[in-house]
């Protein structure tokens, strides 16, 4: 069973202003959660494209979403192929799309998923079962120096040297295979007085890793900056990150697409192509309450970021990632 809670749903539907006849994008359906609120609202002109490289995800949000299967067409594919996927279905613009960039319940909850430091299993943490990479190859296979670079910059890991010589030292001995064996590793690497604080010690690496195997952080500005040509002038991009990486590339991305280009002091009139692409429709990012952070823990780190296209597209308003490549 694909249990998933949908963060911020209210939030989410007022700020992509869904209009009935409109075309939508979802590019992380999950359990469809905000899918079923954005098909409740279209009409039978309308549409809604519902990406997700999990197809046990997609899977699930087909029999959820059953009841609007007129109006919804389901892709089993990375966000980051999001301009091709619309090009093969001859889909050149759109009114809206919504990145819901967390992990969903079940992918944590399920040991044999790899992605919880909570529950026994193989290191894989592969959003895409079909893919080769996984954990276990990155911490059986890659070399110290990557190690230390994507723990420190994927997972904000101040002990990231530590841990991959402890990393490096066992699997000299024999494989790492687990999450517990894992954790154990970064337990021994790490100091006891900062184990006991912080939360779990390997709460950082975990998310380094999984960032590394789905390849997330490049996937998702790809994707963005596909979104930005795409969506439809006065469409909407709406973005839900759950850490500090995702949430700066999204922040630093809207930043630049909403800044106008450097004019002269005196020139009367921003000429078109210095003037801004998009607007933001929230300048601070929109969190849960605190009824809704009580009805799931896991939605306390949300945040929620929209804009909105006013004019066409310009490339040079596009947004180098800002972080660090392994």
């Amino acid at each position: 069973m694909f249990d998933h809670y949908s963060v911020l749903e209210e939030e989410v539907l007022e700020g992509i202003a869904i209009r009935q006849e409109g075309t939508y994008v979802d590019c992380t359906v999950g359990g469809g959660g905000h899918a079923e609120r954005i098909a409740s609202r279209l009409n039978e002109n309308g549409l809604l494209i519902a990406f997700d490289q999990d197809l046990e995800a997609l899977e699930a949000a087909e029999k959820r979403l059953q009841p609007y299967k007129d109006r919804v067409r389901f892709i089993h594919a990375n966000f980051r192929e999001l301009e091709e996927q619309l090009a093969i279905r001859q889909i050149r613009s759109v009114d809206g799309i919504l990145f819901d960039l967390g992990v969903s319940s079940p992918q944590l909850d399920r040991g044999e998923r790899g992605f919880s430091y909570q529950h026994d299993a193989k290191l894989d943490m592969r959003m895409n079962q079909d893919q080769n990479l996984d954990a276990y190859q990155i911490i059986n296979e890659w070399p110290y120096n990557r190690l230390v670079n994507i723990f420190f910059s994927y997972g904000e890991e101040k002990f990231s040297k530590q841990i991959a010589r402890r990393i490096e030292a066992n699997r000299k001995e024999k494989p790492i295979e687990t999450t517990y064996e894992l954790v154990e590793i970064i337990k021994g690497a790490i100091p006891a007085p900062a184990r006991r604080k912080g939360g779990h010690p390997a709460k950082r690496i975990f998310q380094a890793l999984r960032i590394a195997v789905n390849d997330e952080l490049s996937a998702f500005n790809d994707a963005l900056h596909q979104a930005a040509r795409v969506v439809d002038i006065n469409g909407r991009v709406a973005v839900i990150t759950f850490h500090s990486l995702e949430d700066r590339v999204c922040k630093q991305a809207f930043k630049k697409w909403s800044t106008p280009k450097p004019v002269p002091k005196n020139l009367p009139v921003i000429p078109e192509d210095h003037r801004a692409p998009f607007k933001l429709v929230n300048k601070k990012p929109i969190v849960p309450g605190e009824s809704e952070i009580n009805d799931n823990r896991r939605s306390r780190s949300a945040k929620l970021r929209i804009a909105e296209k006013v004019q066409q597209w310009n490339e040079e308003f596009t947004y180098e990632e800002g972080w660090k490549k392994s």
